[in-house]
Formats: structure tokens, C-alpha cells, sequence
């Protein structure tokens, strides 16, 4: 995997044939991908049974008087009583992940802690545990028709409800979703 084929910091959008219904209609953020493998948030499904407020106070942080609304997210299968933020890169702690020139992924409690104090990045999205890929099976699941990708767009990230995300993403793209077959044909 070169840097040049690198997904880091690209969207993923579930092809309407995908098989595992954990990712059904899913868009990712791709964080990082080399030729070790790949990993993931998804963006689009928010969980219902844990609010931001309730984890600040499960983790015993403070909050500011007017503690923001911010949604979780199931950011995929793998670890998911793990918590990872994805926000803009204009907060950055030792521990924080790069991205791209404008987004970044820290997994440390003091980024809760600064959203909770208003200090925090500019945009953000938490996620609880994330979608990771082997070496070379992110590359064979998208020959495979199950997977689209597309430039991260800010807007569709941070600023979009989550059950527009995906039909959002598929027409910045071009693509009619109501033209897209569940059947995958190959020439």
C-alpha cells in the first residue's frame, strides 16, 4: 500500500449488496489505511441508549453549566466500549492522530473533557468503538462492489443529519440511489 492508495481521511459509503447488516447504508471516515490494514468511524448511526451528558457522568467529568448537546455514534463492531472523537484540527494533544490538513482523532478522556468545558474543537463527533479492516481485505471488499468511496466532506461529517448522510454522500458522487441494485453484476 503506497501513500498514494492510501483511503486515510476518504469516505466509505455501503454498497446497497452489502452483506453485514452492521454496515447497511453506513458511511465511514476512514482514518487510517496503509498496507497493515484499515481503520474506521462509522458516521451514521447514532445510539439511542447513551447521551453525552449520561457518559460525562459515568466518567465523572464536569460539565459547563449548558452541557452541549453532542450525539453518539456506533462507530463500528470492534471495541465498542472504546470511545474515539472525531473533530476538526483545531485542537491537538500529544496523543491526537492527524488525519488530514483539517481533521484529527483523539482517544483520550480530556478531549471529553474539553468539549464538556467548551474548550474543545470547533467540530466534533463521538464514537463508540470503530470498523477496522485486515491487511488487504478493504481493498478485496471494494472489488467486490461493497464499498464506494469519496472525498471527506465537512459539511456531511459534522453539519448533516445522519439519516441523510449516506443518499448526501452517493449524490455528491452522481449517483441516483434509486437506480442502485442490491444485485452485483460483473463483465
Amino acid at each position: 500500500m503506497t501513500a498514494s492508495l492510501s483511503l486515510s481521511g476518504q469516505l466509505l459509503l455501503a454498497m446497497p449488496g452489502m452483506t453485514d447488516p452492521r454496515f447497511d447504508r453506513s458511511v465511514i471516515y476512514i482514518c487510517t489505511h496503509d498496507s497493515a490494514g484499515a481503520m474506521g468511524l462509522i458516521i451514521n448511526q447514532p445510539i439511542d441508549f447513551l447521551t453525552f451528558e449520561g457518559l460525562l457522568d459515568q466518567l465523572e467529568i464536569t460539565a459547563a453549566p449548558e452541557v452541549p448537546e453532542v450525539p453518539i455514534h456506533c462507530g463500528g463492531p470492534v471495541e465498542p466500549g472504546r470511545g474515539f472523537v472525531l473533530h476538526s484540527a483545531d485542537f491537538v494533544q500529544d496523543s491526537t492522530l492527524i488525519v488530514s490538513e483539517t481533521l484529527a482523532l483523539t482517544a483520550t478522556v480530556d478531549v471529553l473533557k474539553a468539549i464538556a468545558g467548551g474548550t474543545g474543537p470547533r467540530n466534533h463527533l463521538l464514537a463508540l468503538g470503530y470498523a477496522g479492516w485486515g491487511a488487504g481485505q478493504l481493498e478485496s471488499e471494494i472489488t467486490q462492489n461493497a464499498w464506494l468511496t469519496a472525498e471527506a466532506d465537512e459539511e456531511i461529517i459534522f453539519h448533516t443529519d445522519v439519516d441523510q448522510k449516506w443518499p448526501r454522500t452517493m449524490a455528491m458522487l452522481g449517483i441516483d440511489i434509486s437506480m442502485l441494485s442490491s444485485l452485483a453484476g460483473h463483465a
